[in-house]
């Protein structure tokens, strides 16, 4: 395949209007929406409502922890590895294998957090659900990360139910339609950093090839040199970058799969810098990945099935879904 650098590419969508009671703006936003997640999947989006500043500032706090010596870092590592929460070291991830490749460890470390509710009391008693809501863990420094993090967290919790209205008006729904699928949610908000190796394996990259989970994922990062690229439709590799206060959003399995296959969930990976050296800046990111409740049903949406279009995916389980996505994800090697 393919690299290509071709400008616009991907839509940049003003969301802004959608919330002013302008029933034209709104249908306008939907269909542009609605475009671009038929095409391709991946669309940047604007006036979203997450200052700009909190970005920053969780890009900072995050690049002071991932500073910190490893065995402080692993104080803040579980010993379970399926497990998203707290510290996961340097290699210790595949996601190429979840999406069925052989491929060497990603090279880049993460902190995960998960929803900061408690855990809903109707998941108390299912051991299957305990991995999804189990509790947040925190390292002693640097000092704010747990601030910055957590008030980051929840402005990107409050965008992603915002776009999800936005997919329900450009799916033919109500706007509220995915309110109580989403109301007990077990999103991820995680912090990853892509330090510079001069020598990866072969074919190692600081990400694999993989598509994304659940709903739909929100990401900001920095403009250091080797990042995100997604698969076209046409098989070339797109360079994914933002200009200052627009975030990126892309589908995932589950939306692909309430949708009847009719919004993409596009593959996508992070690529390593042309360039090595101690001159080139490492990479950093941040995501939300929008993982409905536990219990959701995810099945064809009834406006995207007809005579001609039957459902092509079986009900699952939200949960059972994602188990099943993360534990292939997960590298065994120490």
């Amino acid at each position: 395949m393919t690299h290509r650098n071709i400008p616009s590419r991907i839509p940049v969508i003003d969301i802004g209007p959608f919330d002013a009671g302008d029933s034209t703006a709104r249908h306008r936003i939907a269909q542009e929406v609605d475009r671009a997640c038929r095409r391709i999947g991946f669309l940047l989006i604007a006036n979203h409502g997450v200052q700009r500043r909190l970005v920053d500032d969780t890009l900072g706090v995050s690049m002071e922890f991932f500073a910190r010596p490893t065995e402080e870092k692993d104080r803040a590592r579980l010993s379970d590895a399926a497990v998203p929460r707290g510290y996961h070291a340097f290699a210790s991830g595949n996601l190429a294998k979840s999406y069925g490749l052989e491929a060497p460890p990603d090279l880049r470390e993460q902190f995960f957090i998960g929803p900061l509710a408690p855990r809903p009391e109707r998941f108390a008693n299912l051991p299957q659900a305990r991995i999804f809501y189990v509790e947040n863990t925190w390292p002693e420094h640097p000092a704010g990360f747990r601030t910055v993090l957590g008030d980051c967290c929840r402005a990107m919790e409050d965008l992603a139910a915002r776009l999800m209205r936005i997919f329900a008006v450009a799916l033919d729904l109500p706007d509220r339609y995915f309110d109580d699928k989403i109301d007990h949610h077990f999103s991820i908000f995680l912090t990853s950093h892509y330090p510079v190796v001069d020598n990866p394996e072969p074919g190692q990259l600081r990400c694999g090839e993989h598509t994304d989970y659940g709903s739909l994922t929100i990401l900001a990062f920095n403009d250091a040199p080797g990042g995100l690229q997604v698969r076209m439709p046409d098989d070339s590799w797109y360079d994914v970058t933002a200009r200052p206060g627009e975030l990126v959003v892309n589908i995932g399995d589950m939306m692909a799969r309430w949708t009847n296959d009719r919004w993409k969930s596009t593959v996508h990976r992070v690529v390593n810098p042309v360039q090595t050296g101690p001159a080139v800046a490492p990479r950093q990111s941040i995501g939300y990945f929008l993982h409905p409740n536990f219990d959701a049903r995810v099945e064809c949406l009834p406006s995207c099935r007809s005579p001609d279009h039957l459902p092509k995916y079986a009900p699952i389980m939200a949960g059972e879904h994602m188990r099943e996505k993360m534990l292939r994800g997960v590298d065994s090697s120490p």
